[in-house]
């Protein structure tokens, strides 16, 4: 993101792919972009869309937990963080990088200021432990440190695969409840790109269903935006799931209006 900035009056990308549509945001709003819908994305959500066209997203991560496969009692909300019975048994990473500050990020936007300070401050009574990553708060409830976690679900879907005794529980799914968030890769054209056509055949291509289905059964596990999309077991349809409504031109401007809040929080 920042050799796109750098390169602005210059640009040598014609295609930016990002991993979440938080920087695409960001590089719209300085001009980095140039409106494009694409034909393929007829059938993706408008929510996973720049309402302007300037990105669109595709084959998303969800923010889910991991927990231990002997639990009797499983945890199924992210307010499991703050319920007594699991105090001292949940593990999640930094949340001043990632997916995770985009996530509090979000609850600040459905929420509000109030209430968002509150879960965070209860989760920290609560004795909840800071990882470096998601990665390593999935290994500490494979390993049995913590007994559950957010995470991205590739993080638990590749440790389910390697046998650990875990599993992956989509959050807040009850019908009042708010829903996973959906973390989407994001694609944008570069304006002033040198291959302006080829750039948009280049999109075409990564929004159809069929590069939905492919990143689907790799490694990555990701989760297809266009509905009925085939996918392996273990790795639902968006259709099946209750996500959070999100903007995340708002996510965006919340992730930096809390990071003081953040960096306090994480010294108490």
């Amino acid at each position: 993101m920042n050799r796109l900035l750098a390169e602005k009056d210059n640009p040598q990308a014609d295609v930016y792919w990002a991993n979440e549509p938080i920087r695409a945001e960001l590089l719209k709003q300085q001009g980095i972009s140039v409106s494009y819908s694409s034909p393929e994305a007829a059938g993706i959500p408008q929510r996973f869309k720049d309402p302007q066209g300037h990105w669109t997203g595709f084959s998303a991560r969800a923010r889910l937990l991991v927990v231990r496969k002997d639990l009797k009692d499983r945890p199924d909300s992210i307010l499991a963080y703050t319920d007594p019975r699991w105090q001292g048994q949940g593990v999640i990473a930094n949340p001043l990088f990632g997916t995770t500050t985009a996530e509090i990020a979000a609850l600040f936007t459905i929420w509000g200021d109030l209430r968002g300070k509150s879960f965070m401050d209860s989760m920290r009574a609560n004795g909840v432990r800071i990882s470096t990553s998601n990665g390593e708060s999935a290994d500490f409830v494979a390993s049995g440190e913590a007994q559950f976690s957010l995470v991205d679900s590739d993080d638990g879907f590749n440790r389910v695969k390697q046998g650990k005794p875990i599993e992956t529980v989509f959050p807040d799914q009850e019908q009042q409840a708010i829903g996973c968030m959906i973390v989407p890769n994001a694609l944008l054209q570069i304006r002033g790109g040198p291959n302006p056509e080829n750039a948009k055949k280049l999109i075409d291509f990564l929004l159809s269903p069929e590069s939905e289905r492919k990143l689907a059964f790799s490694d990555a596990a990701q989760i297809p935006l266009h509905p009925g999309v085939n996918t392996p077991a273990g790795v639902p349809r968006i259709e099946s799931l209750k996500t959070m409504d999100l903007n995340y031109a708002e996510i965006a401007r919340t992730m930096r209006e809390i990071q003081p809040f953040l960096e306090k929080w994480m010294q108490k």
